[in-house]
């Protein structure tokens, strides 16, 4: 069996980025530099002649997808589930804004303590539906291909946590994505089973300065 692999995307700069704005579910578009981040990653990652690209139904992932699609020729699955955690209250506002308004649920997930955000999701439960969804794109992807996941960043850090099995407690360890950065996984033989081993995290430029809902 050749080994497979998933490239987990982060997407392109949004103004919500920009402006320090917690973005959640809300349906930000990329800007500008954006636009050519994701251009520019799409080159890199043609390299890697993926075989399948599923992504966030979120406009900022999309676009994303969309300019690895055109390079490659190769469709994009929508899937929800890979959208980003649903940070509830805190969607809409600025770091210092949520940090006035709620000093004690951003100590709580600051410290590693499992919380909702806002009142929306834990980490664990995006991890859950994020991992279903690439699961499930898996079932078709052939031995010794690749999978491009454009999705978010505090969703693709879950993601790529959970399917390297890495404990909860441990996932703050795991650095966050900047924006249109990856990392990429690879199938492994463990025992009577494969599992999932950490090639790459938060490749794909120089480092950058880390601005989203992961932060």
């Amino acid at each position: 069996m050749s080994a497979r692999r998933i490239v987990v995307w982060r997407h392109g700069q949004t103004a919500f980025n920009k402006e320090r704005r917690y973005q959640g579910h809300l349906d930000v578009d990329l800007d500008e530099v954006g636009r050519a981040q994701a251009a520019r990653g799409a080159t890199l990652l043609a390299g890697l002649s993926p075989s399948a690209i599923v992504c966030s139904d979120l406009l900022r992932a999309r676009s994303t997808a969309d300019e690895l699609a055109r390079l490659t020729g190769v469709a994009v699955t929508i899937d929800k589930r890979l959208r980003e955690i649903d940070v509830g209250a805190w969607q809409g506002l600025t770091f210092d804004e949520v940090m006035a308004a709620f000093p004690d649920e951003v100590a709580q997930w600051r410290d590693g303590r499992e919380g909702r955000r806002g009142g929306g999701e834990s980490l664990v439960e995006v991890a859950e539906r994020a991992v279903a969804a690439v699961r499930d794109a898996l079932q078709i992807l052939p031995d010794g291909e690749t999978l491009v996941v454009a999705t978010h960043g505090a969703a693709g850090r879950a993601l790529v946590a959970s399917m390297i099995g890495l404990p909860v407690a441990l996932w703050t360890a795991l650095g966050s994505l900047s924006n249109c950065s990856w990392s990429m996984i690879g199938e492994v033989e463990m025992g009577t089973m494969a599992g999932w081993r950490l090639l790459e995290h938060n490749a794909g430029t120089l480092p950058q300065p880390v601005v989203g809902d992961d932060r």
